[in-house]
């Protein structure tokens, strides 16, 4: 088929934006998210554990999420809706330690995002739905689950300015600030 999937670098290593392979026509489209072997033509090794898709409403934010053994790499898409996705860097030796990026994913540009092990991740929806998938390479061990604050002062990431109060679970509005993450584990040794 030649369906080519592009990849652009960012300023977090290892950090990928994806552009698929899309092929639209009157009836609409087709579109190729993932090949095993192109990603690892681009240094991209997923040993894919587990496939996962959330459902959220308009300005629910979820993160920022991570284990702290076990780490797992995630690749991202949306298939309906539009979300602000971040990630924080939090491998302990990466001279991007402590910086985030945002990205807009959404049905309409069709991007994906591939995290390597080592980063936060958090997402805001920005539609009253949200369809989202990821592939998360390595397994989910419950009791490593850890997070830092979606909202966290010193990280001061930008959330762009909702419509509507953000809608955060509990358990997230309970997370670890930054600091409290580097004082208890000075990073992840990835």
């Amino acid at each position: 088929m030649g369906a080519k999937i592009e990849f652009e670098d960012t300023e977090l290593e290892g950090l990928k934006i994806v552009h698929p392979f899309v092929l639209c026509d009157e009836r609409g489209y087709f579109m190729k998210t993932y090949e095993k072997e192109v990603f690892a033509e681009h240094g991209i090794f997923i040993e894919n554990s587990e496939d996962l898709t959330t459902y959220s409403k308009k300005n629910v934010i979820r993160g920022m999420h991570f284990q702290t053994e076990f780490p797992q790499a995630k690749y991202i898409t949306v298939s309906i809706g539009k979300i602000y996705d971040v990630v924080i860097d939090i491998r302990k030796n990466s001279s991007t330690f402590g910086m985030w990026r945002g990205i807009e994913l959404s049905e309409e540009n069709k991007l994906g995002l591939f995290i390597p092990k080592g980063f936060a991740h958090g997402f805001r929806a920005l539609t009253d739905c949200v369809k989202f998938h990821y592939k998360c390479g390595g397994k989910y061990v419950p009791d490593k689950e850890c997070g830092i604050l979606w909202n966290d002062k010193e990280l001061g990431i930008d959330w762009g300015k909702p419509d509507g109060a953000p809608i955060v679970s509990e358990r997230d509005k309970n997370l670890l600030t930054f600091k409290e993450f580097c004082d208890q584990y000075g990073g992840l040794p990835v």
